[in-house]
C-alpha cells in the first residue's frame, strides 16, 4: 500500500479550529514562545490552571476561551500587556467589528471610539 492509499483516521479532514480567532490565538502563542517570551512548561502550567477551573464545559467547546485567558494572564505576568490594556484593545476591536460592513475586513482603525 502506498502512502497515498493509506486510510486516515475518522475525522482527520475536519477543521482543527472552530473559529478563525482560535487559530490566531494558537499561532500567537507559538510565535511568542518562539520569541522566548515564555517556556513550554510555563505555557502548560498557565493553560492547565485555566482548563481545570470548575466552569469549564464538559464537551470542551470553550477550550480556546480558556486558552486565550491563559495567554492573557501569562502576558500580564510577563509585563507585556496588563489586563486593562488587553480589555481596552478587545473593546476597540469589538467596536470596530460592529462598525464594519458585513463581508469587509475588520480593521482597528474603524473603531468609532478611537481617540476618545
Amino acid at each position: 500500500m502506498s502512502r497515498h492509499e493509506a486510510k486516515l483516521p475518522a475525522g482527520f479532514d475536519e477543521p482543527v479550529f472552530a473559529e478563525p480567532w482560535q487559530a490566531e490565538a494558537f499561532a500567537l502563542t507559538v510565535a511568542l514562545h518562539g520569541k522566548g517570551l515564555f517556556s513550554w512548561s510555563e505555557w502548560a502550567d498557565a493553560l492547565s490552571v485555566e482548563v481545570k477551573k470548575p466552569d469549564v464545559a464538559s464537551d470542551g467547546h470553550d477550550y480556546y476561551e480558556h486558552w486565550l485567558a491563559a495567554l492573557e494572564k501569562l502576558l500580564s505576568r510577563k509585563g507585556v500587556a496588563g489586563k486593562r490594556e488587553v480589555d481596552e484593545l478587545a473593546a476597540a476591536w469589538e467596536r470596530a467589528a460592529h462598525a464594519t460592513p458585513h463581508g469587509k475586513p475588520i480593521l482597528l482603525e474603524n473603531d468609532p471610539g478611537a481617540g476618545r
